[in-house]
């Protein structure tokens, strides 16, 4: 087996895990199948050729380095990523390789950015969060449509999602957020973020054809506020939800996604449409595709390819749109995904 080639999936047996690994499978790696749960984690190696299951919990730091030895990079995809992320990436720096994660809580991205920066850069090892739908699609959206601008007034990142049966790990995640806000929501606004208990506007988005104009809710904050400012210079980033996506979220019990084809992924479909402003000048991207869980699977895996094959800007902490070529990357995944708008 080339080392180079095994990858490290913690949180394999999870919904996004699952994606992960196949994903890496097909792609000529080797997944390794890292997590908390035994029994699960060999359940799904026998579904694979040559799959090694190791369990470790992440406060087992000794487990974590057992775990990853032999592997060339990690992907995280177990949440609440609060009490994932830290540890794991702890382990990576130790291990001396790669940590890409999907993360889409804005707490643990930004505790992220904040504890690791230095350490990983002097390190010389990359760090990228948030490396998923959301947080990474549009980072590199918007760091795409801004091309040769160095600076914007606003980016607007609207969500247009057809429906959203959230998993366990999503509802967990969302409600560790809520609890280390105290109830209140999020905005990036006047360069920096701010807490906030207004009720969430309601707007129309122009979605392009053939999705067209939707209702949304404006300011629905996600970790696109921490992505997009963390190496672009635009104070003002809002980001929008289908108001009908949002209902399904906010549901008493929402029922989780159902695969409808042989690779496991939902009906759900989304359109992911950014707007960028800089004087009285405007440009767009915009992205489309099936099941925001399963693209994850591609937009991670695509991003340890380009890690272990030297195609990475940057060593330490950084977003997608900071660690990669934004248009590049985004052609790179035309499998997956159906581009819009001019992309460098």
């Amino acid at each position: 087996m080339d080392s180079g080639r095994v990858v490290a999936v913690y949180g394999a047996s999870g919904h996004t895990g699952r994606f992960v690994v196949a994903e890496l499978h097909e792609r000529g790696y080797v997944p390794l199948l890292v997590g908390r749960d035994a029994d699960r984690l060999a359940a799904l190696a026998q579904a694979g050729p040559g799959f090694e299951a190791r369990r470790a919990a992440v406060d087992d730091p000794a487990a974590l380095d057992r775990a990853l030895r032999g592997a060339a990079a990690v992907v995280n995809c177990a949440g609440p990523f609060a009490d994932t992320a830290a540890p794991l990436v702890e382990a990576a720096l130790r291990a001396g390789v790669p940590y890409v994660d999907v993360a889409a809580e804005i707490e643990a991205n930004l505790d992220t950015f904040a504890r690791f920066g230095p350490r990983a850069r002097a390190a010389g090892v990359p760090v990228v969060p948030a490396m998923a739908f959301f947080g990474a699609l549009g980072d590199l959206l918007v760091t795409a449509a801004m091309a040769e601008w160095t600076s914007a007034d606003e980016a607007h990142v609207a969500y247009g999602l057809s429906s959203w049966h959230p998993t366990a790990g999503t509802l967990a995640a969302g409600a560790v957020s809520g609890r280390r806000r105290g109830g209140r929501r999020v905005r990036f606004t006047g360069g920096g973020l701010a807490y906030h208990q207004d009720p969430l506007p309601t707007l129309v988005w122009p979605f392009p054809a053939p999705l067209g104009p939707q209702p949304v809710l404006g300011e629905f904050a996600m970790a696109d506020v921490v992505t997009v400012p963390s190496h672009l210079d635009v104070p003002e980033v809002r980001s929008y939800m289908t108001v009908k996506a949002a209902a399904d979220l906010a549901a008493p019990a929402p029922a989780p996604p159902a695969a409808v084809d042989g690779r496991g992924r939902s009906a759900q479909t989304f359109v992911v449409d950014v707007l960028v402003r800089s004087g009285g000048a405007e440009r767009r991207a915009v992205a489309a595709g099936q099941d925001i869980y399963a693209v994850s699977a591609p937009l991670a895996v695509e991003a340890v390819d380009r890690l272990l094959t030297g195609r990475a800007r940057t060593a330490g902490v950084a977003s997608a749109g900071a660690m990669f070529d934004a248009p590049d990357f985004l052609r790179a995944l035309s499998g997956h995904l159906a581009l819009g708008a001019p992309l460098g």
